[in-house]
């Protein structure tokens, strides 16, 4: 149950994280510092991207790339804000989920091993409770042993004292 919770929790807030995303772009141009740095953010990314995507078609590198007019480096800036609050946002849900699950599998390995060493434990005892009565047994057959032959020996001894009084009384 707390599984479905978090899991809707955390949609939500990828869903919340969205709009959020969009007022900090309308937000971002209108501060002057921070629309200088993210001005010059946006013209490091596009002279980044333009340089890889010419590589990547084969074309020269080696020549000057004109810079996004101000509107244009504020949108694109902007746009890469958002996106990144976005992926941040997801990322961090990802990982929170990611170390939830880890610490489940955990208890659980925790779970099985106490249970593998109650299983030794108890096997433990139970081959102590053999050997004690292999022990009581061997000790009964040892007394049952005495027991018939001392028998055995009494009857004989018996049985000739017997025959040597009746020999004796002739």
């Amino acid at each position: 149950m707390s599984s479905i919770v978090l899991k809707l929790g955390t949609l939500a807030l990828r869903t919340i994280s969205k709009p959020i995303a969009s007022k900090l772009k309308q937000a971002a141009g209108l501060h002057p510092k921070f629309r200088y740095l993210i001005i010059n953010f946006a013209q490091v990314n596009h002279r980044f991207s333009t340089t890889i995507q010419r590589r990547i078609y084969g074309h020269r590198t080696d020549i000057l790339i004109r810079p996004l007019n101000e509107g244009k480096a504020v949108q694109a800036a902007a746009d890469i804000l958002g996106e990144f609050f976005v992926f941040t946002v997801a990322g961090i849900a990802i990982i929170y989920e990611v170390q939830r699950n880890s610490r489940a599998q955990a208890r659980k390995e925790e779970k099985h091993r106490q249970e593998i060493e109650a299983m030794k434990q108890k096997r433990s005892a139970l081959e102590k409770e053999v050997e004690l009565l292999r022990q009581k047994l061997q000790e009964v057959e040892q007394l049952s042993r005495r027991s018939s032959f001392s028998h055995f020996f009494n009857f004989w001894h018996t049985k000739a004292f017997q025959e040597h009084k009746s020999d004796t009384s002739f």
